[in-house]
């Protein structure tokens, strides 16, 4: 993004890039559905170009949050604090960053997951990655609650949004305990190494909602604050 273009968003909103940034950041996210399927199926192939596709989003949330960090206005005329804002920036890429890694991690390593867990594997996937949308919808309401004052029914809305982001975390720690107890049961039966990697990545999928739960909580924070 030119940085006139930068600036004249910012002239419109503070929040607009914002809300630019985890589009992307969801949008990066969400290729790890087609790319878990392509890995389930082991064509690698289409695993390697998802994979490219997830690192192509990651730069372009790296590049956005960089323009955001040096165009962002700060002093008195702000309608939130700067600091609140570059917060919520950082918890954001963190979640692009997460993807990419698991998809680097799988992809590097040919990192195939065991038959018995791919139904349920697949879910939770996709359950961390509803986390990930629900924070991208509150995030997305900021312009509203700028314009309503922190005010009013739109601060319901988003409450409610947080909330819900809170449950679908609570869901991925159920679904991450229980695959972790079924590869435990299974373990001895695979490559110590790979059972090693599929620990970690079980834990980094969970991370995905984690983060996006980071991101309610400083969206939270800046509503108490009005």
């Amino acid at each position: 993004m030119a940085r006139n273009s930068i600036i004249g968003i910012f002239a419109k909103s503070p929040i607009k890039p914002l809300e630019k940034h985890i589009r992307i950041v969801h949008k990066c996210c969400s290729q790890l559905v087609p790319f878990f399927a392509a890995v389930t199926e082991e064509d690698w192939s289409n695993a390697g170009k998802i994979r490219k596709k997830i690192s192509k989003l990651e730069c372009d949330a790296d590049d956005l949050k960089r323009q955001i960090r040096l165009e962002l206005p700060g002093g008195l005329f702000m309608p939130v604090d700067r600091a609140d804002l570059l917060e919520l920036l950082s918890q954001q890429d963190k979640i692009a960053n997460c993807a990419k890694d698991i998809a680097g991690r799988i992809f590097g390593r040919k990192l195939t997951i065991p038959t018995e867990l791919q139904a349920q594997f697949i879910a939770y996937v996709a359950r961390s990655i509803d986390a990930a949308e629900k924070a991208a919808d509150a995030i997305n309401e900021l312009d509203d609650l700028l314009e309503t004052g922190f005010r009013g029914r739109e601060v319901d809305l988003v409450t409610k949004m947080i909330s819900q982001l809170d449950e679908i975390e609570d869901d991925t720690d159920g679904m991450q305990i229980k695959l972790r107890k079924d590869l435990l049961n299974i373990e001895k039966d695979l490559n110590c190494i790979d059972v090693m990697f599929l620990y970690q990545i079980i834990d980094w999928v969970g991370d995905l909602a984690d983060l996006a739960e980071r991101v309610g909580a400083r969206l939270e924070i800046l509503l108490a604050r009005k």
